[in-house]
């Protein structure tokens, strides 16, 4: 099983996907975009069984109406680029497509959704959202009912890191809630209408970094990577199909 990651390295931090992955399945493989030529990035989702859009630097706020707070963006316009024609590939072969931090936001944008620009500027809470002198902050949240987060983690409440200053404002019509921290801030999301579309989870925590214990880090992997597999046969299946009848 193949998966591909938006952006596997330039940080010693984004080791941390492919451990967490092998965690969950040893076998499984891992292609990393982002150092590859950007046709031949988008190219290879035709070979993979899911994408997943890691995290990193803030999306450029012109894609969702605020392009005069450019100053307090730290952006990389590159990966914009080619993360947002990775998300709409992905769409298009219905791809299992797992969204981390950055990744949530990206996806929400890509939707229609906003984002609050800076958290503490633009949202009154007390608690803490940031990483501190380079360590994850740590808040609880609470898992909607009937979500589809709620059947992979079978919590009500739960506790996450959280390393961001950005976050979802308006929640794009196509998704659905799945998460909302203590103080009611989006935390996790899903499509609205599943009909014709592939799978999709959008956590704004980072559980590749979390204990293996937590059931909000490597339940989730082990779930993700369960609809790559299944993903795969299905395409196997048609492939055969095709070829039986020609």
């Amino acid at each position: 099983m193949l998966i591909a990651l938006s952006k596997a390295s330039g940080s010693p931090k984004y080791a941390h996907y492919t451990e967490w992955l092998k965690s969950a399945d040893p076998t499984v493989e891992i292609i990393d975009l982002w150092n590859k030529p950007f046709d031949e990035a988008i190219s290879l989702l035709e070979t993979v069984h899911g994408l997943i859009l890691t995290g990193g630097a803030d999306i450029h706020p012109e894609r969702y109406g605020k392009v005069e707070r450019i100053d307090e963006c730290h952006i990389e316009p590159k990966r914009d680029t080619l993360e947002f024609a990775l998300f709409e590939k992905a769409r298009d072969l219905t791809l299992p497509v797992l969204a981390i931090c950055r990744g949530a936001q990206l996806v929400n944008v890509a939707l229609g959704g906003t984002l609050y620009v800076d958290i503490p500027t633009d949202y009154i809470s007390d608690t803490e959202h940031r990483s501190r002198e380079g360590n994850d902050s740590r808040h609880g949240l609470t898992v909607e009912s009937g979500s589809l987060l709620k059947k992979i983690t079978r919590l009500n409440e739960g506790t996450i890191n959280s390393a961001h200053h950005q976050a979802v404002e308006v929640l794009s019509t196509l998704l659905r809630s799945a998460a909302k921290s203590e103080d009611g801030l989006n935390e996790a999301f899903e499509w609205n209408e599943t009909h014709g579309k592939g799978f999709l989870l959008g956590v704004q925590w980072h559980p590749e970094r979390m204990e293996s214990d937590n059931p909000l880090s490597l339940p989730i992997a082990r779930h993700f990577l369960y609809e790559a597999e299944s993903y795969g046969l299905l395409v196997q299946g048609k492939k055969y199909i095709k070829e039986s009848t020609e």
